[in-house]
């Protein structure tokens, strides 16, 4: 079993910077994408941003510009970086790391609080 553990989040003010980071408790093979989402109070889950094993990346449009999404694969760890913050990218945010070896394969950090406050 993979656990995923994330860190990072905190409270920033608007127009600040915070990173977060999600390491693998093990090597993990076959890893098809690694992704972060956010989930605000009230709001359902959704995709702030995703890097293939190819490192094809893809962004939410309301990140783009602002956010980067990066990997470590030698450490298993995928890394946020966030700038310019807004109080609207106030979530939870998650990790997930998806493996295709066969079957399909989901693992979810158990996320870490971002507050951004105006």
């Amino acid at each position: 079993q993979v656990q995923l553990v994330e860190s990072g989040g905190g409270l920033v003010q608007a127009g600040g910077s915070l990173r977060l980071s999600c390491a693998a408790s093990r090597s993990i093979f076959s890893i098809n994408s690694m992704g972060w989402y956010r989930q605000a109070p009230g709001k359902q889950r959704e995709l702030v941003a995703t890097i293939s094993s190819g490192s094809r990346t893809n962004y939410a449009d309301s990140v783009k510009g602002r956010f980067t999404i990066s990997t470590d694969n030698a450490k298993n760890t995928v890394y946020l970086e966030m700038n310019s913050l807004k109080p609207e990218d106030t979530a939870v945010y998650y990790c997930k790391i998806v493996v295709v070896s066969g079957l399909l394969y989901e693992y979810w950090g158990q996320g870490t609080q971002v507050t951004v406050s105006s």
